[in-house]
């Protein structure tokens, strides 16, 4: 695109992957997330019963991906556990909208599991909405236990 809104320094920060951070997933925050999406399945609360199932222990919820683990000599003030620094995308849109979030899952994610996770600009688009330009982020969050991968979240952000 001759006048592309997409510069070189933008783009030189797609696929940079962040520092790690920790996350975890016990009985009580799997637990409460079910709860507060109103999953009523004994599976999500009931320890003895998901390991009837075949489970290792009560499973996340769909979309319950662990809670970052908070350290006050590293973790930010206001929003909680330190996410993995990486690079910034620097633009001048003003506002923002949350296009989506799909997660795809490798394996089961259960109560006990510790999960590190890192980040990544996949992709940047431009396109012409109603209001004018719009950049359309793809960032994708990789989460792993034991070094194997059990989930990549992939979330898009729109910027106009």
């Amino acid at each position: 695109m001759a006048d592309s809104i997409i510069t070189e320094e933008m783009q030189a920060v797609v696929g940079i992957e962040s520092e790690p951070w920790t996350l975890e997933v016990s009985n009580t925050s799997a637990r409460m997330f079910a709860r507060s999406v109103g999953y009523t399945d004994p599976l999500f609360y009931d320890e003895a019963f998901a390991k009837s199932k075949g489970y290792r222990g009560i499973p996340a919820a769909p979309h319950y991906l662990g809670t970052p683990v908070f350290d006050p000599r590293n973790s930010d003030p206001t929003f909680g556990a330190r996410r993995g620094s990486g690079p910034r995308l620097k633009h001048n849109f003003k506002r923002v909208l949350n296009g989506g979030t799909d997660i795809e899952y490798f394996d089961t994610i259960c109560a006990g599991d510790v999960l590190t996770a890192t980040n990544k600009i996949a992709e940047l688009q431009e396109r012409q909405g109603s209001l004018g330009v719009m950049l359309i982020t793809i960032t994708e969050t990789t989460y792993r236990r034991d070094g194997q991968v059990v989930a990549i979240s992939r979330g898009t952000g729109i910027n106009y």
